[in-house]
């Protein structure tokens, strides 16, 4: 145990060291970093942190603001963020782990494995007609949140147990024919978490603790409430309407919708995962224990369009295609796989380049949602200048 966690404290400050030795940024790098901070305080945002990744190497890591008001606390390589809807991809990857080891096939119906699904209402056919894999591309017909209603303040505070999740089927619905179209939804990936407890006999976050994080050195990584010791990292967060900021609730608790949403870490972790998408021919035998590159790579296949809308939103020429777990975002001949999240205040962004294995990361701690101060326009206009300054430029 003592050299368990002498290799930890190790590999921590080996992670610090690459981080600090960072050439100086080229002019493209400054212009991005110019951009990215003018940005951030046009909008009125109070911390952020960008990671820029070229050829698996970190080339620019940026903290700005801070991540607490009262008393003022910098953001800094500790602050924990909130990842909100990118932990999907890490449920994903959970699921092709069961299903590479035999013990599920992404075409088996839900039911096979959540009996309870059967009181579902399916007026298209038979509910053992929709599969894993739909869950998985977001299109077997499931609403999105959790609850069946939309016109109430459910964040943060998502339904506790899974019994309350099985008291709300017999009023749920099956929008549309199962398969024929991507609509995002945040129960169906509740219901693949409930498959990885079955299967694997671990609650959800200690499945991807055992299999995920600790494999991939995330070890400050961590499943809604923080730990009494990495409480001082996480951030606050806020949100920002009709030109009024407001501190929302802080270090909650995102219940049962866990597998869809409730990962929280800070920026080194979440390169650690972003250098594992992105694969390492010195580390492939490693990477491949966790998820064969191949079973990754399978789930990067487009499945289906996703049309532009409050959540997606691509200039003219670009678009957007729901794949397994992941989404894929096409500009020209750019192909970047990545996932979004946004929850209590946070939002946050990947995008990864395989081709060149060339990656951003970024996380907000402030939802500005007014037309001139709005977070979520400013991801997408930075989302864009990465791909003209950064991508194309690798």
């Amino acid at each position: 145990m003592r050299e368990l966690r002498l290799w930890f404290f190790l590999s921590a400050i080996s992670l610090s060291a690459a981080l600090a030795a960072q050439p100086a940024p080229s002019a493209d790098l400054a212009s991005i970093e110019s951009f990215y901070k003018s940005g951030l305080l046009r909008n009125g945002i109070q911390g952020s942190s960008l990671v820029l990744i070229r050829n698996g190497a970190v080339v620019l890591h940026d903290n700005y603001g801070v991540q607490s008001q009262s008393p003022s606390v910098p953001v800094n390589a500790d602050t924990t963020y909130h990842w909100a809807s990118c932990t999907k991809t890490f449920t994903g990857i959970a699921i092709m782990q069961l299903r590479d080891r035999g013990l599920l096939s992404l075409d088996d119906p839900l039911i096979k494995y959540i009996p309870e699904l059967s009181a579902v209402h399916d007026r298209y056919g038979p509910i053992s007609k929709i599969t894993i894999r739909q869950m998985m591309s977001h299109s077997g017909g499931f609403r999105d949140p959790t609850w069946p209603w939309r016109d109430a303040d459910w964040q943060p505070f998502e339904p506790t147990e899974w019994s309350q999740i099985v008291a709300m089927l017999p009023y749920t619905n099956i929008l549309f024919e199962p398969g024929t179209r991507f609509s995002y939804s945040n129960l169906g990936v509740v219901f693949l978490g409930e498959i990885i407890e079955r299967l694997s006999g671990d609650p959800y976050e200690v499945y991807i603790e055992k299999n995920i994080l600790m494999p991939l050195g995330m070890y400050r990584t961590y499943f809604d409430r923080s730990p009494y010791h990495l409480l001082r990292s996480r951030s606050h967060s806020w949100d920002l309407k009709d030109g009024k900021l407001a501190e929302d609730p802080f270090d909650f608790n995102t219940g049962i919708t866990r597998s869809n949403g409730g990962l929280n870490a800070p920026l080194p972790d979440m390169i650690r995962y972003i250098q594992f998408l992105l694969g390492d021919p010195v580390r492939q035998t490693e990477y491949d224990a966790i998820l064969k590159r191949s079973s990754l790579e399978e789930m990067w296949k487009p499945l289906l369009p996703v049309a532009p809308n409050e959540d997606f939103a691509s200039r003219q020429g670009a678009h957007d295609e729901v794949a397994s777990s992941f989404f894929v975002h096409t500009d020209g001949n750019l192909r970047l796989i990545g996932h979004a999240g946004w929850q209590n205040g946070f939002r946050s962004h990947f995008y990864i380049d395989p081709a060149t294995r060339s990656a951003y990361i970024v996380a907000y701690n402030t939802d500005a949602q007014d037309a001139a101060q709005n977070t979520r326009s400013f991801d997408f206009e930075l989302r864009d200048v990465l791909i003209d300054r950064f991508f194309r430029k690798g």
